[in-house]
């Protein structure tokens, strides 16, 4: 997957300066949450895909536009949330109000722009969001992780200093009580916030997948027709 990915971005690369298009052109490259096999590179990180440490969700992300951009790493604390700001300010799109109180995160346009520009410190909430129905409360605190700059405090049980300890190896929850308050206090007005929008909490689905039904409607197979005849018609047009 990684050799197939580095030769389709470098013919995407060729084809656009071939058509002269480079300078016209903003390419970006991120990736979602981290790998899913154990015991493989991960630079150094811990965790893996589904757990809240950093493993689990810091990704590489690379914008290039020759001319337009200054290459270099930037060390700033962004994520994912900032990419719609940043192409709606590209584009000279004016967000409405409506849009505007649903979108989260920053252009990142200053940083693309220079390397050192002001960042002001921020917090990110890390959640796998999964639990079985009704049962949300329990599982508030359940693989999650909120960090700042500095640190990163996860399951409100281990607080890693990612400056001194990337590899999140040493607890020192009890070193900084201040800071854990912080995060903690933090990490209760998200999920104070995210409650409200949990509007399917209590829904019960189909006995099937929709989707399911509509390949099986289509290509065939899946299940024979005394079982299709337990299961809620409405999942069969």
């Amino acid at each position: 997957m990684i050799a197939n990915i580095d030769e389709n971005v470098g013919r995407l690369l060729a084809a656009l300066q071939e058509q002269e298009l480079e300078a016209r052109t903003l390419v970006i490259f991120l990736t979602d949450n981290g790998h899913s096999v154990r015991e493989v590179y991960n630079a150094g990180m811990r965790g893996m895909k589904g757990s809240p440490y950093q493993g689990g969700t810091r990704v590489p992300s690379f914008w290039r536009w020759p001319g337009k951009l200054v290459p270099g790493d930037r060390g700033q604390l962004t994520a994912h949330v900032d990419v719609f700001r940043t192409l709606a300010e590209l584009a000279g799109a004016r967000l409405s109000p409506e849009v505007e109180a649903q979108v989260e995160g920053r252009s990142l346009l200053p940083l693309l722009a220079d390397p050192e520009a002001a960042w002001p410190d921020r917090f990110l909430v890390t959640h796998v969001g999964r639990w079985p129905r009704g049962r949300v409360e329990e599982f508030k605190l359940r693989q999650s992780a909120i960090r700042n700059t500095r640190f990163r405090l996860v399951q409100d049980t281990e607080l890693f200093d990612l400056v001194a300890d990337p590899g999140e190896t040493n607890n020192v929850l009890a070193e900084h009580p201040e800071v854990v308050a912080t995060l903690r206090a933090a990490y209760d007005a998200w999920w104070a916030s995210v409650l409200p929008a949990l509007e399917n909490e209590l829904v019960i689905g189909p006995s099937v997948n929709p989707f399911k039904a509509a390949y099986w409607e289509q290509f065939g197979g899946g299940p024979d027709e005394a079982t299709r005849k337990q299961m809620d018609p409405a999942t069969f047009r």
